[in-house]
């Protein structure tokens, strides 16, 4: 297989080391992850200046943009002719949980693999006490297998990822949780008397849902989440159908 691997923690990150040297036995591995960190860029992709890749190592390199950027500058130049079979993005140093994903450089990047029509997969760490990177990333490397074998890389093809921190069980399949917080910002003074704010708060405690990311990695077992980019709600589109009448009407009668 080859391999396109990018990450959001940027290019001198463990976890990019240690999946890097984890897929190689499976492949050609071409990594293109950010100069420096770039975790919850989301989406972003970089228009407003030039992109500068360094090449630091054959099929290594540094990319002055976001995990977005990395992906396409990858996908469409460097390995243009031969595209890779897998965008693999991780491992990220942190979960990417529920509504996380949304915020997420590590999944947006398998996002735009799918925007390009490749599969991407998204591999995220929890970070604690008993955290083994190479464990993780060998279990990243059965999954890989498991989903190349049976044909589920399919083009466009999603699939985000968790691992618990410390001894983990066998991978569970599940759906997207949700996250909630307590006070999510924080409000101080500099030494100067300004005002400056914190984004971010303390996850609020208790039981997660059945069937969640959330509660897999609770009962510590790894979460493989399917993702799709179609955002439409579509029980309220098919509602708002039935008012198709009424909103023509409506315009129909101020014309």
């Amino acid at each position: 297989m080859r391999f396109l691997l990018t990450n959001d923690d940027g290019i001198y990150s463990e976890g990019l080391k240690v999946l890097h040297d984890a897929l190689l036995p499976m492949g050609e591995v071409w990594v293109f992850a950010p100069d420096r960190e770039r975790s919850a860029v989301s989406h972003a992709l970089t228009l407003d200046r030039p992109l500068r890749a360094e090449e630091l190592r054959p099929r290594w390199c540094a990319v002055s943009g976001t995990p977005t950027d990395c992906v396409n500058l990858g996908a469409m130049h460097f390995m243009k002719g031969f595209p890779p079979d897998l965008v693999v993005s991780g491992i990220n140093i942190g979960l990417n949980l529920g509504d996380d994903v949304t915020y997420s450089g590590t999944v947006s990047a398998a996002f735009e693999a799918s925007i390009l029509g490749l599969p991407g997969f998204a591999f995220s760490q929890e970070m604690g006490r008993g955290v083994d990177l190479a464990a993780s990333a060998a279990a990243c490397v059965r999954i890989v297998a498991f989903f190349a074998q049976r044909g589920l890389l399919r083009p466009g093809a999603i699939y985000n990822v968790n691992i618990p921190a410390g001894p983990f069980g066998r991978p569970l399949f599940a759906r997207l949780g949700k996250r909630h917080y307590q006070e999510s910002i924080v409000e101080k003074l500099d030494p100067r008397g300004r005002k400056y704010y914190w984004i971010g708060g303390e996850p609020i405690p208790g039981r997660p849902d059945k069937g969640t990311d959330f509660e897999a990695l609770h009962r510590q077992r790894i979460s493989i989440t399917p993702l799709h980019l179609d955002l439409t709600e579509y029980p309220v589109l098919q509602d708002l159908r039935s008012l198709q009448g009424e909103l023509e009407a409506l315009f129909d009668a101020r014309e």
